[in-house]
């Protein structure tokens, strides 16, 4: 029996530069930049490598989405931040982020008996004709999954990437033991 693979699909990070940032003039200075204050507040900075997309508020505050690691959030924030210092827009920041969110992929490489699951696990939502998956709180570590007949998996609500694998790993022994895997 194949062991559950995972990926994990975006790492989500608020970032706290510490200094305001003058929105108007980043965006003359960085031609990059998408930023249209009378639709959103803040500004967007796209970067391609890693490929993310960074929210940018004038109160110095950033949220970066679409990171595959957190390593890929720490080069995000180091890039940006080494262009707004190098443009004269901030001085000296000293960034301080916090992962907020890491959403994961998992396959099982099972079908998985839901009707069953739902009346066995406890914290559990299963509503097949609103959706299909059964949705899990697990509280150690305090993720929510959701669980799909065909043995795929999302997970959410994890603040480090080993939270998910622990996560994958917790509910797969548990799976097995309540016996609604069948392995094809």
């Amino acid at each position: 029996m194949p062991k559950p693979s995972v990926k994990i699909e975006n790492v989500v990070a608020s970032v706290t530069l510490g200094q305001p940032i003058n929105l108007s003039k980043t965006a003359e200075l960085i031609s990059t930049v998408e930023y249209e204050p009378e639709q959103f507040p803040g500004l967007v900075y796209r970067l391609s490598k890693p490929k993310t997309a960074t929210l940018i508020f004038s109160s110095g505050k950033m949220v970066c989405t679409g990171a595959k690691s957190e390593e890929d959030v720490k080069k995000t924030v180091k890039q940006i931040v080494s262009a707004l210092e190098n443009k004269g827009i901030i001085k000296d920041a000293k960034p301080d982020y916090k992962i907020q969110n890491v959403v994961a992929s998992a396959n099982l490489y099972a079908e998985i008996n839901l009707e069953s699951l739902a009346l066995l696990l406890d914290n559990v939502l299963y509503e097949p004709e609103q959706f299909p998956g059964l949705i899990y709180r697990m509280s150690d570590p305090k993720v929510v999954l959701l669980i799909f007949s065909s043995g795929k998996m999302v997970c959410t609500g994890a603040k480090r990437e080993e939270e998910v694998r622990q996560a994958v790993e917790k509910i797969y022994a548990k799976l097995a033991d309540l016996d609604v895997m069948k392995t094809s």
